[in-house]
């Protein structure tokens, strides 16, 4: 973080922030100072994860014309992976809530009877309490 400070930069930027602000307000102004670099740097991660982002869907944009141009045979390695991924993305997007528990085959079918016992149960407390 401070490539071009050395240790006797940092002393004297120190001991004046101590001249000029005193004992008693140095310790609040480095914390918000610390607090403003902290804002900066989570800023431009963010920027940097942005365009990152950005730049690999321009990439799988441009091979995915690549590739239709190609006419999707005799692709390439890079290309094949670009569409397999887009695929991959596709599919989420088409069942983003599926869940993926299929070990226990008995544990649905009990699932889907427990909302109709509840629903029965309220039924049968709602008459009751109508009756009395």
């Amino acid at each position: 973080m401070f490539d071009g400070i050395g240790f006797m930069e940092l002393l004297l930027i120190g001991v004046l922030g101590l001249v000029v602000l005193g004992p008693e307000r140095l310790p609040v102004a480095v914390r918000s100072i610390t607090g403003w670099i902290r804002a900066m740097k989570r800023m431009a991660n963010s920027v940097k994860d942005e365009l990152e982002q950005e730049l690999k869907i321009e990439q799988l944009h441009a091979d995915l014309k690549k590739a239709e141009s190609q006419g999707l045979k005799n692709l390439s390695p890079e290309l094949q992976d670009s569409i397999d991924q887009l695929k991959e993305a596709a599919q989420s997007v088409n069942r983003p809530y599926k869940v993926e528990d299929i070990a226990t085959g008995s544990e649905p079918a009990s699932s889907e009877a427990k909302p109709a016992e509840t629903k029965t149960a309220k039924a049968s407390n709602s008459t009751e309490k109508s009756d009395g």
